[in-house]
Protein backbone atom coordinates (compact mmCIF):
# COMPACT_ATOMS: atom_id res chain seq x y z
CA UNK A 1 0.00 0.00 0.00
CA UNK A 2 1.33 3.43 -0.96
CA UNK A 3 0.98 5.99 1.81
CA UNK A 4 0.44 9.54 0.63
CA UNK A 5 1.66 12.30 2.92
CA UNK A 6 -1.45 13.81 4.56
CA UNK A 7 -1.94 17.55 4.44
CA UNK A 8 -1.45 19.63 7.60
CA UNK A 9 -4.39 19.40 10.01
CA UNK A 10 -6.98 22.01 9.19
CA UNK A 11 -7.32 24.70 11.82
CA UNK A 12 -10.78 25.37 10.41
CA UNK A 13 -12.15 21.91 11.14
CA UNK A 14 -10.48 21.49 14.51
CA UNK A 15 -11.13 18.00 15.78
CA UNK A 16 -14.19 17.37 13.61
CA UNK A 17 -13.37 16.92 9.92
CA UNK A 18 -15.80 18.24 7.34
CA UNK A 19 -16.84 15.29 5.17
CA UNK A 20 -19.09 15.55 2.15
CA UNK A 21 -21.44 12.91 0.78
CA UNK A 22 -21.92 13.05 -2.98
CA UNK A 23 -25.65 13.74 -3.07
CA UNK A 24 -26.57 13.06 -6.68
CA UNK A 25 -28.29 9.70 -6.14
CA UNK A 26 -28.17 6.79 -3.71
CA UNK A 27 -28.22 6.27 0.06
CA UNK A 28 -27.01 9.74 0.98
CA UNK A 29 -28.99 10.16 4.20
CA UNK A 30 -27.60 6.96 5.73
CA UNK A 31 -23.99 8.00 5.13
CA UNK A 32 -24.64 11.46 6.57
CA UNK A 33 -26.00 9.82 9.72
CA UNK A 34 -23.06 7.39 10.01
CA UNK A 35 -20.50 10.17 9.58
CA UNK A 36 -22.22 12.33 12.18
CA UNK A 37 -22.29 9.37 14.56
CA UNK A 38 -18.50 8.96 14.36
CA UNK A 39 -17.84 12.63 15.02
CA UNK A 40 -17.55 14.23 11.60
CA UNK A 41 -19.39 17.25 10.30
CA UNK A 42 -21.30 15.83 7.34
CA UNK A 43 -22.71 17.82 4.42
CA UNK A 44 -24.30 17.08 1.06
CA UNK A 45 -22.26 17.83 -2.06
CA UNK A 46 -23.78 18.50 -5.49
CA UNK A 47 -21.61 21.22 -7.07
CA UNK A 48 -17.88 21.57 -7.81
CA UNK A 49 -17.36 24.55 -5.52
CA UNK A 50 -18.70 22.50 -2.59
CA UNK A 51 -15.64 20.25 -2.83
CA UNK A 52 -13.25 23.05 -1.93
CA UNK A 53 -13.61 23.14 1.85
CA UNK A 54 -13.94 19.41 2.45
CA UNK A 55 -11.51 17.18 4.33
CA UNK A 56 -12.91 14.07 2.64
CA UNK A 57 -15.79 12.73 0.55
CA UNK A 58 -18.06 9.68 0.56
CA UNK A 59 -19.48 8.30 -2.69
CA UNK A 60 -22.60 6.37 -1.67
CA UNK A 61 -24.22 3.24 -3.00
CA UNK A 62 -26.85 3.61 -5.68
CA UNK A 63 -26.68 3.36 -9.48
CA UNK A 64 -23.11 3.92 -10.65
CA UNK A 65 -24.24 4.79 -14.17
CA UNK A 66 -26.68 7.41 -12.88
CA UNK A 67 -24.11 8.95 -10.53
CA UNK A 68 -21.59 9.04 -13.40
CA UNK A 69 -24.01 10.85 -15.73
CA UNK A 70 -25.16 13.33 -13.08
CA UNK A 71 -21.59 14.06 -11.97
CA UNK A 72 -20.70 15.01 -15.55
CA UNK A 73 -23.88 17.06 -15.90
CA UNK A 74 -23.12 18.97 -12.67
CA UNK A 75 -19.49 19.54 -13.67
CA UNK A 76 -18.15 17.45 -10.80
CA UNK A 77 -16.21 14.77 -12.65
CA UNK A 78 -13.04 16.63 -13.65
CA UNK A 79 -12.64 18.57 -10.36
CA UNK A 80 -13.11 15.38 -8.34
CA UNK A 81 -10.62 13.47 -10.50
CA UNK A 82 -8.09 16.24 -9.96
CA UNK A 83 -8.59 16.20 -6.19
CA UNK A 84 -8.20 12.42 -6.08
CA UNK A 85 -4.91 12.69 -7.96
CA UNK A 86 -3.76 15.21 -5.34
CA UNK A 87 -4.44 12.76 -2.48
CA UNK A 88 -7.95 13.82 -1.43
CA UNK A 89 -9.49 11.18 0.91
CA UNK A 90 -12.51 9.42 -0.61
CA UNK A 91 -14.55 6.44 0.57
CA UNK A 92 -16.82 4.66 -1.90
CA UNK A 93 -19.43 2.04 -0.94
CA UNK A 94 -20.94 -0.30 -3.56
CA UNK A 95 -21.54 2.03 -6.53
CA UNK A 96 -18.87 4.24 -4.98
CA UNK A 97 -16.36 1.39 -5.31
CA UNK A 98 -17.18 1.14 -9.02
CA UNK A 99 -16.72 4.87 -9.46
CA UNK A 100 -13.32 4.84 -7.73
CA UNK A 101 -12.04 1.94 -9.85
CA UNK A 102 -9.63 2.60 -12.70
CA UNK A 103 -11.25 -0.21 -14.70
CA UNK A 104 -14.71 -1.80 -14.95
CA UNK A 105 -14.77 -5.35 -16.30
CA UNK A 106 -18.29 -5.00 -17.67
CA UNK A 107 -19.05 -1.28 -18.24
CA UNK A 108 -22.42 -0.21 -19.53
CA UNK A 109 -22.75 2.11 -22.52
CA UNK A 110 -25.08 5.01 -23.15
CA UNK A 111 -27.32 5.37 -26.22
CA UNK A 112 -24.42 6.74 -28.25
CA UNK A 113 -22.26 3.75 -27.34
CA UNK A 114 -19.99 5.69 -24.99
CA UNK A 115 -18.86 3.46 -22.10
CA UNK A 116 -19.48 4.32 -18.49
CA UNK A 117 -16.85 6.59 -16.92
CA UNK A 118 -15.36 6.56 -13.42
CA UNK A 119 -13.53 9.04 -11.23
CA UNK A 120 -10.72 6.51 -10.87
CA UNK A 121 -7.84 6.53 -8.44
CA UNK A 122 -7.92 2.90 -7.29
CA UNK A 123 -5.76 0.54 -9.34
CA UNK A 124 -8.43 -2.17 -9.40
CA UNK A 125 -10.78 -3.88 -11.85
CA UNK A 126 -14.34 -4.30 -10.59
CA UNK A 127 -17.28 -6.30 -11.90
CA UNK A 128 -20.70 -4.68 -11.59
CA UNK A 129 -23.61 -6.60 -9.99
CA UNK A 130 -21.17 -9.46 -9.48
CA UNK A 131 -23.17 -11.16 -6.72
CA UNK A 132 -26.39 -11.02 -8.70
CA UNK A 133 -29.43 -8.82 -8.98
CA UNK A 134 -31.65 -7.38 -6.23
CA UNK A 135 -33.22 -10.73 -5.35
CA UNK A 136 -29.75 -12.18 -4.69
CA UNK A 137 -28.96 -9.59 -2.01
CA UNK A 138 -27.43 -11.19 1.09
CA UNK A 139 -25.71 -10.56 4.42
CA UNK A 140 -22.57 -12.10 5.89
CA UNK A 141 -19.86 -11.47 8.48
CA UNK A 142 -16.38 -10.40 7.38
CA UNK A 143 -12.93 -10.29 8.91
CA UNK A 144 -11.95 -6.70 8.10
CA UNK A 145 -8.40 -5.39 8.48
CA UNK A 146 -7.66 -2.02 10.10
CA UNK A 147 -10.85 -1.83 12.17
CA UNK A 148 -11.34 -2.40 15.89
CA UNK A 149 -11.60 -6.19 16.22
CA UNK A 150 -13.11 -6.05 19.72
CA UNK A 151 -16.52 -5.59 18.15
CA UNK A 152 -16.25 -8.89 16.31
CA UNK A 153 -16.58 -9.38 12.55
CA UNK A 154 -18.05 -6.69 10.33
CA UNK A 155 -21.64 -7.49 9.37
CA UNK A 156 -21.94 -6.68 5.68
CA UNK A 157 -25.01 -6.23 3.49
CA UNK A 158 -24.55 -6.80 -0.24
CA UNK A 159 -27.19 -5.29 -2.54
CA UNK A 160 -26.32 -5.80 -6.22
CA UNK A 161 -22.74 -5.39 -5.07
CA UNK A 162 -19.59 -5.46 -7.19
CA UNK A 163 -16.47 -7.42 -6.39
CA UNK A 164 -12.83 -6.74 -7.21
CA UNK A 165 -11.28 -8.99 -9.84
CA UNK A 166 -7.81 -7.41 -9.95
CA UNK A 167 -5.76 -5.31 -7.55
CA UNK A 168 -2.64 -3.35 -8.39
CA UNK A 169 0.59 -3.61 -6.39
CA UNK A 170 -0.21 -0.57 -4.23
CA UNK A 171 -3.71 -1.74 -3.25
CA UNK A 172 -4.29 -3.44 0.09
CA UNK A 173 -7.07 -6.04 0.35
CA UNK A 174 -9.02 -5.41 3.56
CA UNK A 175 -11.80 -8.01 3.34
CA UNK A 176 -12.98 -10.95 1.25
CA UNK A 177 -16.17 -13.00 1.11
CA UNK A 178 -15.26 -16.60 1.89
CA UNK A 179 -17.63 -19.10 0.20
CA UNK A 180 -17.21 -21.49 3.13
CA UNK A 181 -18.81 -18.96 5.48
CA UNK A 182 -21.02 -16.87 3.22
CA UNK A 183 -24.80 -17.11 3.21
CA UNK A 184 -24.83 -16.59 -0.55
CA UNK A 185 -22.42 -18.81 -2.48
CA UNK A 186 -23.91 -19.39 -5.93
CA UNK A 187 -22.02 -16.56 -7.61
CA UNK A 188 -18.71 -17.22 -5.89
CA UNK A 189 -17.73 -20.31 -7.85
CA UNK A 190 -15.92 -21.74 -4.84
CA UNK A 191 -13.52 -18.78 -4.62
CA UNK A 192 -13.11 -15.96 -2.14
CA UNK A 193 -13.99 -12.56 -3.59
CA UNK A 194 -12.40 -9.23 -2.68
CA UNK A 195 -14.97 -6.82 -1.27
CA UNK A 196 -12.93 -4.11 0.48
CA UNK A 197 -9.71 -2.37 -0.55
CA UNK A 198 -7.56 0.59 0.34
CA UNK A 199 -4.83 2.50 -1.48
CA UNK A 200 -3.32 5.51 0.23
CA UNK A 201 -6.23 7.75 1.20
CA UNK A 202 -8.81 5.95 -0.92
CA UNK A 203 -11.11 3.34 0.65
CA UNK A 204 -13.80 1.22 -1.01
CA UNK A 205 -16.24 -1.50 0.00
CA UNK A 206 -18.64 -3.61 -2.07
CA UNK A 207 -21.17 -3.54 0.74
CA UNK A 208 -23.25 -0.99 2.63
CA UNK A 209 -22.10 -0.53 6.26
CA UNK A 210 -24.33 2.51 6.57
CA UNK A 211 -27.55 0.46 6.38
CA UNK A 212 -26.76 -1.84 9.32
CA UNK A 213 -25.48 0.62 11.89
CA UNK A 214 -21.92 -0.66 11.37
CA UNK A 215 -19.81 2.45 11.94
CA UNK A 216 -16.27 1.02 12.07
CA UNK A 217 -15.72 1.55 8.34
CA UNK A 218 -16.62 5.23 8.68
CA UNK A 219 -14.40 5.43 11.76
CA UNK A 220 -11.52 4.03 9.69
CA UNK A 221 -12.17 6.64 7.01
CA UNK A 222 -12.10 9.45 9.57
CA UNK A 223 -8.77 8.12 10.90
CA UNK A 224 -7.46 8.09 7.33
CA UNK A 225 -8.49 11.72 6.91
CA UNK A 226 -6.68 12.63 10.12
CA UNK A 227 -3.57 10.70 9.09
CA UNK A 228 -4.02 8.22 11.95
CA UNK A 229 -4.47 5.14 9.76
Amino acid sequence: MTSLVPPPPSERTGNAPLVGVLALQGDVREHLAALTHVGARAVKVRRPEELDDLDGLVIPGGESTTIDKLARAFGLTDPLRAKIREGFPVYGSCAGMILLADEIADPTADLSGKPQETFGGLDITVRRNAFGRQRESFETDLDFKEVDQSGGPVHAVFIRGPWVERVGPDVEVLAEVDPAHASHTAALGGRSRIVAVRSGRLLATSFHPEVTGETRIHELFIRMIRGEA
